[in-house]
């Protein structure tokens, strides 16, 4: 069972690069956030159900999400973060780790598997 099974929705959207501007402000901001994608990408729909990308968070921490979600910053907020930020600065996540906040899995692993038939049962 996944840690994230319980967790709830503060934003939708139909695009993965979207999700994951939001989850990475969650995430900035203390809030840890999971990207839940039901897009279907053999087809690259990008409307209707097949196209949903969720930003999940736990229960107790949807208010704060949503609150942060609605604050507008302005523009000059906006150029102090983008002026401030360090293009050297090495990454928050290992690949692994950023693969998990992608799929929400508690880990992913694209090698071949170990043995011939067996299979991952923690998915």
């Amino acid at each position: 069972m996944s840690k994230h099974e319980d967790w709830v929705s503060v934003f939708r959207t139909s695009t993965d690069y979207e999700a994951d501007l939001v989850r990475d402000r969650l995430d900035d901001s203390g809030i840890p956030a999971v990207v839940l994608t039901q897009r279907d990408h053999a087809f690259n729909l990008t409307v209707g159900d097949l196209a949903s990308v969720h930003v999940m968070v736990p229960p107790e921490q949807a208010d704060q999400a949503v609150a942060l979600l609605e604050e507008q910053l302005t523009d000059e907020e906006l150029e102090e973060a983008a002026l401030g930020a360090d293009p050297d600065a090495p990454s928050a996540n290992t690949p692994e780790e950023d693969s998990k906040l992608d799929s929400g899995h508690e880990h992913m692993d694209l090698g071949p598997p170990d043995e011939e038939g067996s299979e991952d049962e923690s998915a």
